[in-house]
């Protein structure tokens, strides 16, 4: 990891200052802030009492900020992008505003040696984007509810503050809102005294934390409660939500995680405790949620769709037990022990999702939590470290929008295997051991790579150096095959190229060979394991396997898996005998069977594997699959595998095949595996349309005149139906909106507008591409995250004859980049640049470096090398999933077998 270098003139990036306009605060700039000022307390009090009137948009804030400073006292700044500040004081001395105070920084000239306070009072903007203080008017009531989010650094769109992770400081908040609402922040309420206006709430001062998970709730939220030895629980909705909130089951999830991590990390909960000596552990459930889950200590906010107004699966119910255990698992891994800048993101994502899943394979009842993770979320690690953008774990990041383009598969679940892998290598004991004194030693505090390292050698006695710079900080995928030598010895080798470096990297593996064989069930067994140690020394990466050599002659169809029990990240070359196999036989064991599906499907994404039979085994096998999260995912990867990595030529009678079996497998089956089907044939047949028949008839209650039993076609799937009958003119737009008229809610007013954007006609598809550009509807209203998404999504549902009404947008797409990313927040911007990246046009009669949006794309960045990083990077990962997709079109267009088959 690079060291973070000083400038010569701290926190100026002008003679005189900081650019007080620029959000994007860089590295250095962190460094020399927190070398300067090391700040002790914030006392800020914010006002919510106007949030319930018509189209209110902003609120009043106060905030006292006390800090120190030594050396360069002549200037310093904060972080704030609101409405405007309306009064400044620094240590009593009023100071003008206007001159102070830009749209990003309020700079804070003549500081004093030692103890410094400054006093602001400004104005703030709710947002709708989901950064910030996100305001959200439920349709179903009209009910106004609000919430905090602010990873990486959106606490400056709530009040001013040193918005990086380093400072650490101690935080008291005061919130003022109607009486009857909940109000709630990271600590217990102290204090409650009525005003003009509602209620002030005053909260106990939390311990110092990162301005990045302090956290403010207010509206008329329904609250279950519960208790756990000390600590207060409290899980909340939306009111209109309350009927649908499965309290029970997460405060049992809650309380099995608390008893796994007290022990687990010999380190009580060490947030929200009040005057009375109990914590608090409060669970918001939000809507309009950027991300799946956030840490923020005492106060932790999850995207509501882990509330199941509709039938969910127990893949649903597994997900969102991960998710809650993740975000606990950061209660420690990122809030107590915080990583000193963002190059460091993984000392807490990848800690959190591997501890995550941890905890719900060895705390809850669900048994399949690691089967998922080796099925999608590795899946997801495989894709994002093949990018031209991929990076090391430990990451480079230069500036904020760099940060916050990290969270991605690599920080996360690639961050996870490896500690998987880790644990395995280092041993489970001394795993747990090295969190524990971890968290002894650096509570309250931040920390880097070398600091974990170094209690991890302390534990193991063994130089973790090389284990460190083989997996943390080189990046791509190393690959393991297997190998059958003439005298029927087994043998596993390892390659591996750094993508960014081009040089050769071999890293330490401590895993388990396995063989299965076909038994007279008709499926493979796993007869034979080994374990194997290998060497980043082995000669030509080779490493023999003397247990299974030489290899038994089964007689019969076989598997050999590299990775049996996925203990590490790695792609799996199959030799063809196994391949031939596992295309034909299903795998009897779960994990092992999950193994084997993300290996097929990396040899499609690879061009190894054509589209076709990998489409063709999901129809075949993938629906024998018991676990219904990795039938949801396999099934995802065969719509994936049809829409883009199917020659054109091909696609539509590959697509109607794929159809015809989720229909017929609808009939065939029941339950979870049955939902998990009827999505997918939803989604299919928004793009591919011959199933339309049977969707109309399950709209109009008729499953029984298709052989259809037991499916509950409730308001998402009503709504899947619907927009893929919209998308090929089958429902009009008065009869979307009568859907919507008979029941309003905030999931059918985004599934509505999806539908309507969705429907195939040119003005349609002009007033969707001119929303999403600019980021309001038809009315000059703001799109909230979630309808801008929708607005996207329905816009590229193209269902023209060679996508002729969004062929037009492909110029005009790469024209409006700068405006978009210019005038939107990143998040926002970033759901329009990937959303509309034209990236499933076919290939037609060019070479895939020659298709028209490829060449597009590199015209772009050749033109716009001063574009900001991070917009590059996402034209440049979009580009690369295209040519990856154009390739094996290619491919298979021209009739090359699978290379390893």
């Amino acid at each position: 990891m690079p060291e973070m270098e000083t400038p010569e003139s701290p926190l100026s990036s002008t003679p005189t200052g900081p650019s007080l306009d620029r959000e994007n605060l860089t590295r250095e700039e962190a460094a020399a802030r927190s070398a300067a000022v090391t700040v002790s307390r914030y006392e800020v009090e914010v006002d919510v009492t106007g949030a319930a009137a018509e189209g209110a948009t902003t609120y009043p804030v106060t905030t006292r900020v006390e800090f120190s400073v030594t050396g360069a006292t002549d200037l310093s700044f904060l972080d704030y992008v609101g409405a405007s500040v309306d009064s400044l004081r620094v240590n009593g001395q009023q100071r003008d505003p206007q001159q102070e105070a830009g749209t990003a920084r309020i700079l804070l000239r003549d500081l004093q040696e030692g103890e410094n306070v400054v006093e602001i009072r400004s104005t703030s903007r709710y947002s709708r984007s989901g950064e910030g203080l996100h305001r959200f008017v439920d349709p179903a009531d009209g009910q106004v509810y609000l919430y905090t989010q602010y990873e990486p650094a959106d606490c400056k769109r709530v009040f001013p503050v040193f918005d990086q992770p380093d400072m650490k400081a101690r935080f008291t908040f005061r919130l003022i809102g109607p009486e009857d609402w909940q109000l709630r922040s990271n600590s217990p309420e102290i204090s409650r005294e009525e005003v003009a206006s509602g209620v002030a709430v005053t909260f106990a001062e939390t311990e110092p934390i990162s301005s990045y998970i302090t956290a403010l709730l207010a509206g008329p939220y329904h609250l279950r409660t519960g208790r756990w030895r000390d600590i207060e629980l409290a899980v909340l909705c939306r009111a209109a939500l309350a009927e649908h909130l499965d309290a029970e089951e997460i405060l049992k999830i809650t309380v099995q995680g608390l008893e796994f991590f007290h022990e687990e990390f010999a380190y009580g909960y060490p947030w929200g405790r009040g005057t009375n000596g109990l914590a608090k552990y409060d669970q918001v459930f939000v809507p309009e949620y950027n991300l799946g889950a956030m840490e923020n200590p005492g106060l932790v906010t999850f995207t509501e769709s882990y509330v199941f107004d509709s039938a969910a699966t127990e893949a649903q119910h597994q997900l969102r037990a991960t998710t809650i255990l993740h975000e606990m698992a950061h209660m420690w891994f990122g809030d107590l022990v915080t990583m000193g800048w963002w190059d460091d993101l993984w000392l807490k994502e990848s800690f959190a999702d591997y501890m995550g899943t941890l905890a719900v394979d060895e705390a809850t009842d669900f048994t399949t939590s690691w089967i998922a993770f080796a099925s999608g979320r590795k899946a997801w690690a495989y894709v994002q470290d093949q990018l031209p953008t991929t990076h090391p774990i430990v990451a480079d990041i230069t500036d904020l929008e760099a940060a916050d383009q990290n969270f991605d598969g690599i920080t996360y679940a690639k961050g996870a295997s490896v500690l998987k892998q880790l644990a395995a290598f280092a041993g489970r004991d001394a795993f747990r051991e090295a969190s524990r004194r971890y968290f002894a030693r650096h509570a309250f505090g931040t920390a880097t790579l070398r600091d974990f390292l170094s209690i991890l050698q302390e534990v193991t006695g063994r130089d973790m150096s090389v284990w460190a710079q083989a997996w943390l900080q080189t990046s791509g995928i190393p690959v393991l095959s297997t190998e059958i030598h003439d005298d029927g010895t087994l043998a596993l080798r390892q390659t591996g190229i750094d993508p960014t470096t081009g040089e050769t990297v071999l890293r330490p593996h401590k895993i388990r060979i396995g063989l299965h064989t076909l038994d007279s069930d008709g499926r493979l067994h796993l007869t034979a394991t080994a374990p194997v140690e290998i060497s980043p020394d082995a000669p030509e990466g080779l490493t023999r396997i003397p247990e299974l050599s030489p290899l038994p002659d089964v007689g019969s169809p076989r598997l050999i898996l590299p990775n049996e029990g996925d203990l590490t990240y790695a792609k799996l070359s199959l030799d063809p005998e196994s391949v031939a196999a596992a295309l034909q036989y299903p795998v009897a064991d779960p994990l092992a069977r999950a193994t084997v599906w993300a290996s097929l499907w990396s040899m499609t994404r690879d061009s190894e594997l054509p589209a076709e039979m990998f489409v063709d085994a999901v129809c075949r096998l993938g629906l024998q699959v018991p676990e219904v999260s990795v039938l949801t995912t396999v099934l995802r990867q065969a719509d994936a595998a049809c829409e883009r990595f199917t020659p054109h030529q091909q696609r539509a009678q590959l697509q109607q095949r794929f159809a015809a079996r989720l229909a017929e497998f609808l009939t065939a089956s029941h339950g979870d595996l049955q939902r998990a089907a009827a999505r997918t044939l939803a989604v299919l047949s928004r793009r591919e349309g011959s199933q339309l028949d049977l969707l109309a008839g399950l709209l109009d209650g008729n499953a029984a005149d298709f052989g259809i039993a037991g499916l509950t076609v409730d308001e998402e799937l009503r709504w899947a139906f619907l927009q893929a009958l919209a998308a090929h003119g089958r429902v009009t737009q008065d009869q979307l909106d009568a859907e919507l008229s008979a029941r309003t809610t905030a999931r059918g007013r985004i599934a509505h507008r999806l539908a309507s954007a969705a429907r195939p006609e040119a003005a349609v598809k002009a007033s969707a591409f001119r929303q999403a550009i600019s980021g309001r509807d038809e009315e000059g209203q703001e799109l909230s995250n979630d309808h801008l998404t929708a607005v996207v999504e329905g816009f590229r549902t193209d269902t023209s004859a060679d996508a002729a009404l969004t062929g037009d947008y492909v110029v005009e797409y790469f024209t409006a980049l700068r405006t978009v990313w210019d005038t939107m927040t990143q998040g926002q911007a970033t759901r329009v640049v990937r959303g509309l990246y034209p990236g499933t046009e076919p290939l037609a009669d060019t070479t895939p470096e020659h298709h028209p949006v490829v060449l597009l794309s590199g015209r772009w960045l050749d033109q716009h090398d001063d574009a900001p990083a991070a917009l590059r990077r996402l034209i440049i990962e979009e580009q690369d999933h295209l040519l990856r997709a154009l390739r094996a079109q290619d491919r298979a267009r021209a009739g090359h077998p699978a290379t390893t088959v």
